[in-house]
């Protein structure tokens, strides 16, 4: 009967061990979201034209505000209160910085940022042309 009641105790105290290292491994994952959730967004280089949301593929030939794409652009920025994006050649990017982007309109581009994938726009830190 001695070793009826070991082998009975026994799982009861591999239990709590369990319970304890279950919650260990479950206060570990929660700091690991916690702490990727606290960390910045990283910062990615994207390469395109500055153009405008009516234009946003960077295809000026249907509106033709100007005779240059960059004068089409600000055309319709000015007149008609689109946004200045970027194209990457697939898709266009909405950014954040509207002031910027005026002197390189239908310029070949590097903008530096973080890009919010859900509304895809590009949280401007620098814009350089492309030389």
């Amino acid at each position: 009967m001695g070793d009826e009641r070991r082998h009975i105790h026994r799982p009861h105290h591999d239990s709590r061990l369990l319970d304890s290292s279950v919650s260990r491994t479950a206060f570990v994952l929660i700091l690991a979201a916690v702490a990727a959730l606290a960390a910045p967004p990283a910062k990615h280089t994207f390469t395109g034209v500055i153009t405008d949301s009516m234009c946003d593929d960077g295809d000026h030939s249907q509106m033709r505000m100007g005779p240059t794409d960059a004068e089409c652009t600000r055309a319709c920025i000015t007149a008609h209160g689109a946004s200045y994006v970027l194209y990457d050649g697939k898709q266009s990017y909405t950014l954040s910085d509207q002031n910027t982007p005026e002197k390189f309109a239908g310029q070949r581009v590097t903008v530096t940022g973080t890009l919010d994938a859900k509304t895809k726009t590009i949280r401007v830190d620098s814009i350089a042309a492309v030389k």
